[in-house]
């Protein structure tokens, strides 16, 4: 398809049906093996930073290296890890350690992935974060450091290096991270549990979401990006087959079964 089509139908297909992305997997170069996506900037910036598909704003939450930024990604990628860290936080108990964050903000891109029922590594979480714990850290640091101060963390450096992470649990420091999740999450959450109103530090009058406890909130956002992720993985492998060609998905299927059948053992 993608020979008969062009460019056109590539970028056709990637967006009515994938996720606005077009991965070509298998490219050979300096004798290694690569797969790159090709995305319109326009898209990148919207899952960035309204989590509208959490596809690619997934992908940007683990450590990643800019060649060119033009459009000030990093900057605008800087509200997609905000609310990633907000995300896990919900999710997680009021201790745990540093390895355990990165562990839950890697798998929220995970959350209902199709693929991590039958064709990925049941230790690809952990093998991410464990191999690069350094970059995770050195992403997250500034984050961390800006919750201690608003009192939402307490930080506590252990023996090996790595921090001991206690947090605030209570309904205030919960509606705290609410808030700080993207305004298309925060919309949905709104339209399951209902709103208020609250005024903001400049006299806004703003809208919020309003629940009963922290575990209403995390289970609520839990659903909320399973069925993103859910669709979004859906789409995407529905798009991936049909411009990459059968041939070439089958081979990339394969590679990912094998890999998930080894972990399994």
């Amino acid at each position: 398809m993608v020979h008969l089509g062009g460019a056109r139908l590539v970028t056709e297909v990637a967006d009515k049906i994938g996720v606005g992305v077009h991965f070509n997997p298998f490219v050979s170069w300096n004798r290694k093996m690569f797969k790159y996506g090709v995305v319109q900037m326009r898209d990148l910036l919207k899952d960035v930073l309204c989590w509208e598909r959490f596809y690619l704003s997934g992908r940007l939450q683990k450590p990643i290296h800019i060649v060119i930024d033009n459009l000030d990604i990093a900057n605008a990628n800087s509200v997609n890890l905000r609310a990633a860290i907000s995300a896990a936080l919900l999710f997680l108990p009021s201790e745990f350690t540093e390895e355990d964050l990165y562990s839950k903000v890697c798998s929220l891109s995970y959350i209902g992935d199709l693929r991590m029922l039958f064709a990925e590594d049941k230790n690809k979480v952990k093998k991410i974060v464990t191999g690069q714990f350094n970059l995770f850290h050195s992403i997250y640091k500034p984050f961390l450091e800006e919750y201690e101060a608003k009192k939402l963390l307490g930080l506590s450096s252990t023996s090996n290096g790595q921090i001991e992470v206690f947090q605030d649990c209570n309904l205030s420091a919960a509606s705290s991270l609410v808030s700080s999740l993207s305004p298309a999450i925060r919309n949905q959450m709104g339209m399951k549990l209902g709103e208020k109103t609250k005024m903001s530090e400049t006299g806004q009058i703003i809208k919020d979401v309003a629940f009963s406890s922290r575990e209403e909130a995390a289970k609520c956002l839990q659903g909320i990006l399973r069925r993103r992720v859910m669709i979004s993985s859906a789409r995407q492998a529905i798009s991936g087959l049909l411009t990459s060609g059968g041939i070439n998905a089958s081979r990339y299927l394969a590679k990912k079964m094998s890999k998930a059948w080894k972990s399994w053992r």
